[in-house]
């Protein structure tokens, strides 16, 4: 049905990030839903294997157990790695098909992550309730106009004393576009690349950076262990 011009009135700023949303529209969950559904294609992270970082932050004696929020779980890898440390893991993924996945694995453990298929917008929790929030690849997904809403709600879900551990594409992994070419183009371009530069720029107005570094390559058929990504382990400021 054709929308008339009364359809499409910006009054608010939400009416603004409304429309960018639907300008960058591409049935983001019909996607990722398309890319779990073959299990069997090369996918270093289809693995059921932990980021090589996320296990060293846990053997570090630095994060203190409790609860864990995995945002973009994809199969649940690294939520059944911290399921296996002692926390209570939620897991959280826009695709039905990695949530069927990871349901699936779950089978095999006793102390089993809950896994639901939602957006970290879309996720509700109490306040100030997880010790670990972590972010293994979904933050180079999200669009610039929604990044001060993603980080609302890290912010919203994290203990003051908790940390965040985030893992995204550097510039050799993602695209080397700007923010606003990201609308120019209508589109993200497969996930963005960051240079060390402009990450630290928008974490650092949220976090404290505890660690920041390339995620260490790995042989190991245990591990998941990537150079073009970066990895940083964060706490809120003030604490």
């Amino acid at each position: 049905m054709e929308k008339s011009p009364e359809d499409e009135i910006i009054i608010t700023t939400d009416d603004t990030l409304a429309m960018l949303d639907d300008i960058l529209e591409k049935r983001d969950f019909e996607w990722w839903d398309k890319f779990y559904s073959d299990r069997e294609k090369p996918i270093p992270f289809f693995k059921n294997i932990p980021d090589e970082n996320l296990m060293s932050f846990c053997t570090s004696n630095m994060l203190k157990k409790g609860k864990a929020l995995d945002i973009g779980c994809g199969n649940g890898r690294n939520s059944f790695y911290l399921s296996k440390q002692g926390y209570d893991v939620t897991g959280i993924d826009i695709s039905n098909e990695s949530i069927n996945w990871a349901q699936e694995l779950s089978l095999q453990y006793e102390n089993k992550p809950i896994f639901q298929c939602q957006s970290l917008f879309e996720f509700k929790d109490e306040p100030k309730s997880f010790d670990l929030i972590n972010d293994s690849g979904c933050f180079h997904h999200i669009k610039p106009h929604r990044r001060y809403d993603y980080f609302k709600s890290v912010l919203k879900y994290l203990k003051d004393d908790g940390y965040f551990s985030m893992t995204c594409f550097s510039l050799e992994g993602g695209a080397n576009i700007s923010d606003y070419d990201v609308y120019r183009g209508n589109s993200m371009q497969g996930g963005l690349g960051f240079s060390e530069l402009k990450l630290r720029m928008i974490l650092e107005i949220y976090f404290n950076i505890i660690e920041f570094r390339r995620m260490k390559e790995s042989s190991d058929p245990h591990v998941f262990g990537k150079d073009y990504l970066w990895v940083v382990l964060m706490s809120k400021k003030g604490s």
